[in-house]
């Protein structure tokens, strides 16, 4: 490189430039790693758009058609969709629209609303507000704590954790919300006696009606009485319960009742529909969400502080800690930056081996810290984290970090070894070996640079993976060329002449490499020989896509039959809690019933989260243990169990999709049946729309007609009676500044009797009392539970789990293999789901990433040496280090996963 720039010779003239820029550097370094936030993964920004819209007492199958598919449609056609998935449930709607990266989420937030909002006309006028939110991806629970109190009732535990324990944790630094699970709200219920209704010729909708509009606190005017300004106000709610309780109700032909007369007004909790348990004992637990771009370790902090605090102030209520993922997280940062100090440790040992002299190893090791303390600058200013994949990229590569300073150092050594002074030795070394360093630096950054644009989910990861090990690879050849030469020519002692001989073992291999020049068209037969064999040896080897890891954290997710009820999961999940507790190495079992890990809200689903002992506390693997805590669950009756991962996925798992919900429901019992035989395979379950019991109304739309009773009317009498009314519409009673609602129903021993349904009445237009089965037949049918959607048809995934001799890969194959055996109808397609789609869009980025990164070394290396030979001779040594990679596989008996993709980037590097 030409003197006039040489930056190397500058700063050894001018070293204090240099000095001054780095010391600014890391101390820019050391206050940003300071302020970094600390967390498991990555903040990734997907956009995510969540459409929900309640429907009291509404059937999954009149939500497909009266609300998912309009909604499905109204969104369909927004720019930059790239799936829809609904799920329906009892009462409820959610449609999850994912829209390509490239788009901006909260520009699909607003267009989703003002979709929604054109297709509110054609969604029933019985619905709630559809709510429209983004779905933050990493908005899963840090914490999760449970409250328990001998001497207080469900009810005001659970005011307890939403009135003041909430209150206090929401308006912490970092804290994003705090959701409570478990427990019940506060509700005034009026059990209406069916027979005194049915005697007094009145209804539970107008029972309802009544009670709401008149227990009302409501301003009504304004006035200028004796000359001020006076505001109206009508205060005509109740102001006890038992004042409610005396409220008139108009009855048919001008006569009134007391509200006592024709039910009981209680001061209780709502209807049940979920519970939680810690290791069998009834619990309120509090699940607390970092903020987007807040240190986990921050949050955890200042939560314990105030939560201790709460401790003190209300000693008689315990709040015990259940869940805990920020442990993982710090144990995370703690091997990475042991295995950081360690590797510096090594390289530094190795460059001492080799140069074996002190001051040239203390020089190359002064690379590490001047490269590293300013990329958590560099971390910084890009907006990132220090999370699981910033630090793997920093913890790899450490070795990297010396090279280009090794370089500097080695030919320095070099050139005083021939008698030089150490500033002479350092200024010629430098110059001549510049071209050297910047190509192995700029070659590393274009290998790793373009793993940052891959596409999907997984690109979002590993955008920080490549960005990072590229900034640090810069300051690297910053102190190599800045650095290095300069500290050479002011801290080296002159060394004596030396021998250039080689020695026995350098000697031995130049006469190797003399008999493969001699032998060159048998070396270069060899040579494609390896790189192809270790192609196919590739092809031959299992693949996966994580390995298992040891958290100490298992999820299970548990499904009763169709019909159950909660006081049955109740049943059932206290039976799976001490079932697994009888396992020596669970520490704690956390049991949620009438929900899914998922969030799917049923009351035969639940979760169970169990915590094992330390790892170094137990002898059997996470991975051993599944499958004997799966045994002891499997000899439970009628449950269903199967674990999921963090994600709420299973390790194995594929989505059948077809339009026509019969063809599917034949499908997925073949494919049941055929893989739950097969070896590898367990827990094999589907999430189908199954089947339940169900009680069909069909009017007889003459009678009705003829009688003045619309459908509407008998779906709201039906709804009011047996649900009350939806939440919008009930009735509130004032307590200091609580609003307690106030639901009007019939007794829940009128709904055990299909006869007292029967003879429930509706009022016609005309003040008539009509029963029920005057206008209509009742009859018991089956009908789905839940329905899931993908891209506008139903979907239902087959899921199972691994025994540990059978990777993800080869368990994909063979499935795919026994489905196509079964030649199942048109209509009905097989999709990859969870881990099992995510490993394709993964080994492709990889490949196409490396691909890419290589054809700009390619041109990097030709515009450095300004030749097109030396760089091609250069780049052919890459394909026969597969070998390698397949030899160490093969031995080691591990398959091809994600961290041997990033090994073969590393080794590309």
């Amino acid at each position: 490189m030409s003197s006039k720039i040489n930056f190397s010779a500058w700063s050894i003239r001018q070293p204090v430039p240099s000095i001054l820029l780095f010391t600014v550097l890391c101390i820019l370094g050391l206050m940003s790693f300071k302020q970094l936030p600390l967390t498991k993964f990555p903040n990734i920004d997907v956009p995510l758009i969540s459409v929900t819209i309640p429907q009291s007492g509404a059937a999954p199958a009149e939500l497909e058609t009266q609300v998912t598919k309009i909604v499905e449609d109204a969104v369909a056609n927004i720019t930059g969709v790239k799936h829809l998935l609904s799920t329906l449930t009892d009462g409820a709607s959610t449609t999850v629209i994912e829209f390509r990266l490239e788009v901006d989420t909260d520009r699909a937030l607003i267009d989703v609303k003002d979709a929604i909002e054109k297709a509110r006309v054609d969604l029933p006028r019985t619905i709630d507000e559809p709510i429209v939110s983004r779905i933050d991806v990493e908005g899963l629970a840090i914490l999760t704590y449970a409250l328990s109190s001998p001497g207080q009732t469900l009810e005001s535990l659970s005011w307890h954790a939403d009135d003041t324990v909430k209150r206090a944790l929401q308006g912490l630094k970092g804290v994003g919300r705090v959701e409570r699970y478990g427990g019940v709200d506060r509700e005034i219920r009026i059990l209406l006696d069916p027979d005194r209704l049915l005697a007094m010729g009145v209804t539970a909708a107008e029972v309802n009606r009544q009670v709401r509009a008149t227990n009302v606190d409501v301003g009504s005017g304004r006035s200028e009485v004796g000359g001020q300004e006076q505001a109206i106000r009508i205060l005509a709610g109740a102001k006890t319960v038992e004042a409610l309780a005396e409220t008139k109700i108009i009855l048919p032909g001008g006569r009134d009742v007391r509200l006592r007369d024709i039910g009981r007004v209680i001061d209780d909790a709502e209807e049940p529909r979920s519970f939680a348990t810690n290791n069998g004992q009834p619990v309120v637990t509090l699940a607390i969400f970092r903020a987007k771009g807040s240190s986990e370790t921050s949050v955890k902090q200042a939560v314990e502080k105030r939560l201790a605090e709460l401790r003190a102030e209300f000693p008689d209520i315990e709040v015990t800690e259940i869940d805990d993922a920020v442990d993982n997280t710090e144990g995370v940062y703690r091997s990475s930056m042991e295995g950081l100090i360690e590797g510096a440790l090594l390289a530094i040992l190795t460059v001492l081996v080799f140069l074996r002299n002190i001051r040239a190893t203390l020089i190359t090791a002064i690379a590490l810290p001047l490269s590293i303390i300013p990329t958590f600058w560099a971390i910084s200013m890009l907006g990132f984290s220090l999370n699981l994949v910033s630090l793997l990229a920093i913890t790899l590569v450490t070795g990297i970090l010396v090279d280009d300073a090794i370089v500097e150092i080695e030919n320095i050594v070099r050139h005083m070894r021939m008698g030089k002074s150490p500033y002479r030795a350092s200024m010629e070394a430098a110059d001549e070996i510049g071209l050297a360093v910047i190509a192995i630096t700029f070659t590393i950054v274009a290998i790793f640079a373009p793993v940052s644009f891959m596409g999907g989910v997984a690109g979002q990861y590993f955008k920080q993976f490549g960005l990072v090990v590229a900034a640090a690879v810069l300051f690297s050849l910053l102190v190599a060329r800045l650095i290095t030469p300069m500290m050479a020519a002011y801290l080296m002692r002159p060394l004596p002449p030396q021998d250039h001989s080689h020695g026995w073992l350098m000697g031995g291999y130049m006469a190797f490499l003399r008999s493969t020049l001699k032998w060159k068209y048998v070396t270069f037969i060899f040579g494609i020989g390896a790189f192809f064999a270790s192609i196919y040896a590739m092809s031959l080897l299992p693949s996966s896509f994580i390995p298992d890891e040891d958290s100490g954290r298992m999820v299970i997710s548990i499904e009763l039959p169709t019909g159950s009820k909660l006081d049955d999961m109740r049943r059932v999940s206290a039976n799976v809690v001490n079932s697994v507790k009888q396992q020596p190495e669970v520490k704690n079992v956390f049991a949620l019933g009438g929900t899914s890990p998922t969030g799917q809200t049923e009351v035969r689903r639940g979760a169970v989260t169990i915590q094992l002992v330390p790892k170094g506390e137990r002898a059997l693997s996470q991975k051993k243990l599944k499958p004997l805590i799966a045994s002891r669950i499997a000899d439970i009756p009628d449950v269903r169990a199967w674990f999921v991962n963090e994600r709420g996925e299973r390790e194995l798992a594929f989505s059948v999709l077809s339009k026509d919900g019969t063809l599917l429901k034949d499908a997925v019992a073949q494919i049941e049946a055929a893989t739950r035989s097969m070896p590898g395979y367990y827990n094999v379950a589907s999430k189908a729309a199954l089947d339940r019991p169900e009680i069909r109304v069909e009017p007889r739309f003459d009678a009705a007609s003829s009688l003045g009773v619309s459908p509407d009317q008998i779906a709201e009498t039906i709804r009011v009676a047996t649900l009350g009314d939806i939440g919008a519409n009930l009735a509130k009673f004032t307590l200091g500044d609580r609003l307690i609602p106030i639901r009007v129903q019939l007794e829940e021993s009128a709904r055990q009797d299909l006869q007292r349904l029967e003879t429930m009445r509706i009022t016609n237009a005309a003040g008539r009392a009509i029963p029920l089965s005057t206008v209509a037949d009742i009859s018991y049918g089956r009908g789905p539970s839940s329905i899931e959607r993908y891209d506008r048809q139903r979907r239902a995934e087959i899921g199972m789990d691994l025994t540990g001799d059978l990777p993800l890969g080869p368990a994909r194959e063979k499935f795919i293999a026994t489905v196509e055996d079964l030649k199942l109808p048109p209509g009905v397609r097989l999709q990859a789901a969870g881990d099992a789609e995510i490993q394709d869009e993964v080994a492709n980025g990889f490949i196409n990433a490396m691909g890419t990164g290589l054809m700009i070394v390619l041109g990097l290396l030709i515009l450095l040496f300004g030749s097109v030979l030396q760089p091609m001779t250069i780049l052919m040594s890459l394909p026969l280090s597969l070998g390698g990679v397949v030899a160490a596989l093969w031995l080691t008996n591990n398959p091809v996963s994600m961290p041997v993709y990033i090994g073969l980037l590393m080794l590309m590097g």
